[in-house]
């Protein structure tokens, strides 16, 4: 789920994380809840000086490739469904661990950061920011390893 609010509260083993990590289209205004901004799109955006960019950092290898991007759109057949785009997009960002584990070290850190992906972008539920968010959130904050208890089997007598 994407939030607008400064965090996103999750549980977690009875407890309450927080995860600063928010999703905007490059062209929302800038808020000073939103620490650094990261622009994730394959291609910067056209007729924006570089001194009027609304985003601290740009990296497109956590953009979708070409061909997944044209896939979910159907350039060439029928459009993929979001839970296979979804599928494909966590299997191309296995090449780019290192992205994703040197941005959740920021967020692990504490600070607070805003992915941005295209003004075109409206459906925020179906557009690759969510699954980067997820991403950065899994490696900043893994699960706990399970308790040895819990591997336990106890059986009745």
């Amino acid at each position: 789920m994407c939030e607008r609010s400064r965090f996103h509260m999750e549980p977690r083993c009875g407890m309450l994380r927080v995860v600063p990590i928010r999703t905007k289209r490059w062209n929302d205004p800038r808020e000073v809840e939103d620490g650094y901004r990261l622009l994730i799109c394959r291609y910067r955006p056209r007729g924006v000086p570089r001194d009027e960019e609304t985003w601290d950092a740009w990296c497109k290898a956590l953009a979708p490739s070409e061909e997944l991007h044209a896939a979910a759109y159907g350039k060439s057949g029928a459009p993929i469904s979001f839970a296979e785009y979804t599928e494909r997009f966590r299997v191309e960002m296995e090449r780019q661990r290192y992205w994703i584990e040197s941005f959740a070290a920021r967020v692990r850190s504490g600070e607070t950061m805003t992915l941005l992906c295209s003004s075109a972008c409206v459906h925020e539920a179906r557009c690759h920011r969510i699954l980067v968010k997820t991403l950065i959130e899994e490696a900043a904050f893994p699960p706990p390893p399970p308790t040895p208890q819990a591997n336990v089997i106890r059986r009745r007598s």
